[in-house]
């Protein structure tokens, strides 16, 4: 079944996400047997998608919501399409690399293991990754964990602990790759920073059943120490990656 907790904020989570860094695809680029095709699986509003479109011929980028499709931006060389995770659509053994950003915990992921299993090639590659938390400063960390954890921690999906876990805990039954350590990391105002809490599933759960926004009050606290209205922090995020191979 397919869980639509974005939809309603497609457009803030487009605007609101960090990207993530090129070494990652690099390493990846370096594992497939080929570049004609990949598939960004659950592609949101296309930001995986956009960047494996630099070195793949064509990217197929699918994700079960039309909204957040529709928040895509184009690229002459990515194909976006609404279809879910285990019915993508594509023929047989014909993707060199699959890849799931920030959503494989959504998945149902025996019927999405399936898929992936029909539709890569021989030695094909499969990478999932996640971020959780992101760090701020050492003076503002408190008040993001209380707020992640206590304010909005009853409103996140189960599969939230496979993200807290940087997806070392989530089933991934291939042969798999070790990677190198990733994180990503941007220097962000406080607005920016709002956005992209904002964009956060637990929070849009919040406003549909309390009424109202938690957001507002935490900022409120972290511009006590955040320092002047217009100045930026650099924000961090650790990545969970796994990378397995096909056959």
């Amino acid at each position: 079944m397919f869980l639509d907790l974005f939809s309603q904020q497609a457009s803030t989570y487009a605007a609101a996400r960090p990207s993530y860094p090129d070494a990652l695809y690099q390493f990846l680029v370096s594992l497939v047997p080929g570049r004609r095709l990949a598939w960004d699986c659950a592609t949101g509003n296309g930001q995986a998608a956009r960047d494996l479109a630099r070195y793949f011929d064509h990217v197929i980028a699918t994700d079960a919501s039309p909204e957040q499709i529709s928040n895509a931006v184009p690229v002459a060389n990515v194909e976006y399409r609404v279809a879910p995770a285990e019915a993508s659509g594509l023929a047989p053994q014909s993707i060199d690399l699959v890849t799931v950003a920030q959503a494989l915990h959504w998945l149902d992921p025996d019927a999405f293991y399936a898929e992936v299993r029909r539709i890569t090639v021989p030695r094909g590659v499969v990478a999932a990754w996640c971020y959780g938390a992101c760090h701020v400063g050492s003076d503002v960390e408190g008040l993001l964990r209380e707020f992640q954890e206590e304010t909005v921690g009853p409103f996140w999906g189960s599969g939230r602990r496979w993200v807290d876990e940087g997806y070392r805990t989530i089933p991934f039954p291939f042969a798999e790759v070790t990677p190198p350590s990733f994180e990503l990391r941007l220097r962000w105002s406080l607005s920016q920073l709002r956005e992209y809490i904002s964009s956060w599933s637990a929070v849009a759960a919040y406003r549909r059943e309390r009424g109202q926004d938690p957001v507002a009050p935490l900022l409120e606290r972290i511009a006590k120490f955040w320092g002047p209205s217009d100045s930026s922090r650099e924000v961090t995020w650790p990545l969970g990656l796994r990378v397995g191979r096909i056959g």
